[in-house]
């Protein structure tokens, strides 16, 4: 094969590549806007104003690091691993499967101004599809998969119940897959993965995968979102 015949078969093949990416994520709860009902229990905004975090995971650490960006009452969003241990908190090694890490978020909130029901109910919204095991949109394997860490049982109990709410209703077309854990441990992310969407918006996995996810947020949930 001359490199010109090289050259245009890679291009067919990321050309397809990336129309799969597309058509699979057009296909994702994450990137049709499913909006679901607020939790039926939840925790009441706290009178005053004050710090609590969250940690959740759901595909590529990018997008829904990107989504909490945007959501009011957030004050940081932070990309990293959770669920194995500090030693294999690496990129890399995470990559493997075979570490027990899922790509996660530390949402660290206001709980005066937004509760973790509704963090919680953007998550499952817009963020990701929690019915998707071990993967997210064209990323496979457990480093992927979907999951609460939660940090008390206050969080667990708003979690289980949001999920047996969201099941009896039959709100989404397939079950629901996402754990409630305990949170172990989160290790932050390397330098280079954090704001990566605000980052690189015309890379094409961001512009295909991970900008819809922002822009339903701003479509469907216009009381919570900022720019």
């Amino acid at each position: 094969m001359n490199r010109f015949s090289l050259t245009i078969a890679v291009v067919v093949v990321l050309c397809e590549m990336m129309i799969w990416s597309s058509v699979h994520a057009a296909n994702t709860v994450g990137n049709t806007a499913v909006v679901l009902p607020s939790p039926v229990v939840d925790a009441p905004l706290a009178p005053t104003s004050g710090t609590q975090t969250a940690v959740v995971a759901g595909g590529c650490f990018w997008g829904v690091q990107a989504v909490f960006q945007h959501v009011k009452g957030v004050q940081t969003a932070i990309s990293g691993y959770s669920g194995g241990s500090s030693s294999t908190a690496k990129y890399l090694v995470v990559g493997t499967g075979w570490t027990g890490h899922a790509e996660s978020v530390q949402i660290t909130y206001d709980p005066a101004k937004i509760s973790y029901g509704q963090l919680l109910r953007i998550f499952f919204s817009v963020a990701h599809d929690p019915t998707q095991l071990n993967r997210q949109g064209p990323d496979t394997g457990p480093q992927y998969r979907s999951v609460i860490f939660y940090a008390n049982d206050e969080q667990k109990q708003i979690a289980e119940l949001y999920i047996s709410q969201l099941e009896r209703a039959g709100s989404l077309p397939s079950p629901i897959v996402t754990q409630v854990v305990p949170l172990k441990g989160f290790y932050r992310a390397e330098s280079y993965h954090q704001d990566y969407a605000k980052l690189h918006p015309y890379n094409p996995y961001i512009a295909i995968n991970d900008a819809p996810k922002v822009e339903h947020l701003r479509e469907e949930f216009p009381d919570l979102y900022r720019k």
